[in-house]
């Protein structure tokens, strides 16, 4: 009679849960009708507050009392994504890290391999704490990659709100046309912004610096400050945006150069690398033959 070792009884059944957890976040989910009648209201809400089922909010609240754990709330909001959404996936991923290692330890006791309990249990708490953290540092170059984006196209809408305003267009209305000139996402969120200003009777600009401020984002700050000064002193600002995209665009192609430098000096040391081990694979017969004589 053969007998199944407990820890493979252990390891198979934590296996299916994790199996199901994940078809059940991968099934499509009906459209959360309640956040989409929020956002058509016009009232603001933070995209990172807005969560799923009943189950995701279980979660969130069991996550936040994890001490350390911070919701990093301005990075969310720029990449689009919920706390609900970001703290599932560090769920599942230490799930999976919880995981390897006792399917690896199963295999290992069913191969005739013996493993003292301890070392498994060690191994799958370091993955586990590992894996746990690796959203953050994803979630932290998305931002960054998606605020280089907004950059681009903040000097892009600063020089449409100029031509606006070169054409006769007053502040409020130069805004709403640069913004539906954009079909692109960071266009859609000064739409967004915009909108919601409308509906609140507040001035367009002030929509334009809560949302810089809400995404960390001073070049559309700085659209704001501008158009202010055309409505509220009647300035003329066509020279002050132009120059500000101009001064904008040439920042952006520093920060370009800078990260193209420091990536050519990154492929200076493989490079040596190599010609070290071509070196030392070439040379090493002839000095072989020299010691042997």
């Amino acid at each position: 009679m053969v007998v199944i070792p407990p820890e493979v009884i252990v390891s198979g059944c934590v296996l299916g849960a994790g199996v199901a957890v994940l078809v059940r976040e991968l099934w499509p989910a009906p459209p959360d009708l309640g956040n989409a009648l929020h956002r058509l209201s016009g009232m603001p809400k933070r995209r990172t507050e807005q969560t799923g089922s009943k189950y995701d909010d279980r979660l969130v609240a069991m996550v936040r009392h994890i001490p350390g754990f911070r919701v990093p709330h301005r990075e969310l909001d720029l990449v689009g994504e919920t706390v609900a959404q970001f703290v599932r996936t560090k769920a599942l991923l230490a799930l999976l890290g919880l995981l390897l290692p006792a399917m690896l330890s199963a295999v290992l006791t069913a191969a005739g391999i013996g493993i003292a309990f301890y070392v498994p249990l060690f191994l799958s708490l370091a993955v586990a704490a590992g894996m746990w953290f690796i959203p953050d540092f994803a979630l932290r170059d998305q931002a960054k990659s998606a605020r280089i984006e907004f950059q681009h196209a903040a000097a892009a809408y600063l020089d449409l709100v100029a031509l606006g305003r070169a054409g006769d267009a007053g502040p409020a209305e130069a805004l709403e046309r640069a913004a539906a000139v954009g079909d692109g996402w960071a266009f859609a969120r000064i739409q967004d912004a915009l909108a919601r200003a409308r509906v609140g009777s507040a001035d367009p600009w002030d929509g334009l610096r809560d949302l810089a401020k809400d995404l960390d984002l001073p070049e559309l700050a700085d659209v704001a400050d501008i158009i202010e000064m055309a409505g509220t002193e009647g300035a003329a600002v066509y020279g002050t945006l132009r120059a500000r995209s101009q001064s904008l665009r040439v920042e952006l192609l520093a920060n370009e150069h800078e990260k193209a430098n420091a990536d050519s000096e990154r492929l200076t040391v493989p490079g040596t690398m190599l010609v070290v081990i071509m070196g030392i694979l070439l040379g090493f017969p002839a000095i072989s033959r020299m010691f042997s004589v």
